[in-house]
């Protein structure tokens, strides 16, 4: 009979190659960062300037299943994000650690229009934003890792500058800005209301990716997609609103889910945020299980690594546990969030075949010489 390596060790999952599309820069933040440059800034605002203490609190008032709270968190990473030096030290720090889990590109997000009180300009911000990254690959590199990481600016969907901000990510998009996004509270705020900004980028033949289907459910998605013509959907996770399940198991999907799989939309899906905002009730009952029998473009994220305290091995880790998935479906994943990044297609192909699956193809043959799927150093 042939033999099945066993389900992969959570050093298996942190050593796998892992690809990040949807990650919030003020999301992101180490608490001992948070604490520091709040002292050096003179703010005052913290709970706690403890690390250990805050990094708590953060987690405690992120997971109230409301996506509002949710978002009040970021009130105080964003009041430490104020200076060029802070925006630099952060996003140097987002690489490293992204790297140390294994990460081999990312695309981190952030809002340049949050970042303006002490006086930097949009283009100062994203500037220093993009020195701090370059420094993280720097970084990694002298640590014995490769990772690649791309921009992308958000645009705050209940502001008014979103084409703006577009234009902002058309002018950076050489020096390693790719593409657009909207994010802040769905309910109330449509994406119709950026049409312009959206507009301006197919125009330039440029990228987005909207977060919708998150809070709010099917509008929010067919708005992105049919109206605004997003790339990506941020989340995406209430797709499954338009998916029936009958008791014999049969599986019948409404003409908005249909059209999102036969496009091979991809879904940015962030399991242990939507657990928290109330998206979803348990890792075993998160949709993206039936999403990926179903074979959408599923890829899997951190959302914001601070609040929910946690990384992509720790979001893989809770799916191999609560889906009994493989390396096999780990590298699925992987592909699919690299084959949907906003890099160029030969670049994409390059990742996916030189690194990606070589690195999977080791880790699934280790367990053949070290027994039990341990891999040794």
């Amino acid at each position: 009979m042939p033999v099945s390596p066993p389900a992969p060790t959570e050093e298996q999952i942190r050593r796998a190659p892992k690809v990040l599309l949807h990650d919030h820069l003020d999301g992101g933040l180490r608490p001992a960062t948070v604490a520091e440059l709040a002292s050096e800034q003179g703010y005052e605002g913290l709970p706690t300037r403890d690390p250990a203490e805050l990094g708590a609190w953060f987690v405690a008032a992120a997971d109230s299943g409301s996506l509002e709270r949710y978002l009040e968190t970021f009130a105080h990473t964003t009041a430490v994000m104020q200076t060029a030096d802070a925006l630099t030290r952060v996003a140097a720090e987002c690489v490293e650690d992204l790297a140390e889990d294994g990460v081999v590109y990312a695309e981190v997000r952030y809002a340049p229009e949050q970042h303006l009180t002490a006086g930097l300009t949009l283009t100062e911000v994203v500037r220093a934003v993009n020195e701090g990254f370059r420094e993280g690959e720097r970084r990694a590199i002298a640590a014995g890792r490769r990772i690649r990481v791309g921009a992308l600016l958000t645009a705050m969907r209940h502001a008014a500058r979103s084409l703006e901000i577009a234009e902002l990510a058309n002018e950076h998009r050489e020096s390693g800005v790719v593409g657009f996004d909207i994010a802040g509270a769905e309910a109330g705020f449509p994406p119709t209301r950026h049409l312009d900004a959206f507009e301006y980028l197919k125009r330039e033949n440029n990228h987005f990716t909207i977060h919708a289907g998150e809070a709010f459910g099917l509008p929010s998605i067919w708005q992105a997609l049919q109206w605004c013509g997003a790339d990506r959907l941020g989340h995406g996770v209430r797709i499954i609103d338009d998916i029936e399940v009958a008791e014999d198991g049969e599986v019948r999907l409404g003409r908005l889910a249909a059209y999102v799989r036969d496009k091979r939309v991809p879904l940015e899906l962030c399991p242990t945020s939507n657990l928290q905002t109330g998206a979803a009730s348990s890792y075993a009952e998160h949709p993206i299980g039936l999403l990926r029998e179903l074979r959408f473009r599923a890829t899997v994220n951190t959302d914001n690594r601070l609040m929910s305290d946690t990384s992509m091995s720790r979001e893989f880790t809770h799916l191999v546990r609560a889906f009994g998935y493989t390396l096999d479906d780990l590298q699925w994943f992987t592909v699919n969030a690299m084959k949907s990044a906003f890099i160029p297609f030969d670049e994409r192909l390059a990742m996916i075949n030189d690194v990606i699956k070589p690195g999977y193809a080791a880790l699934r043959s280790a367990w053949l010489f070290h027994g039990g799927g341990e891999l040794r150093s």
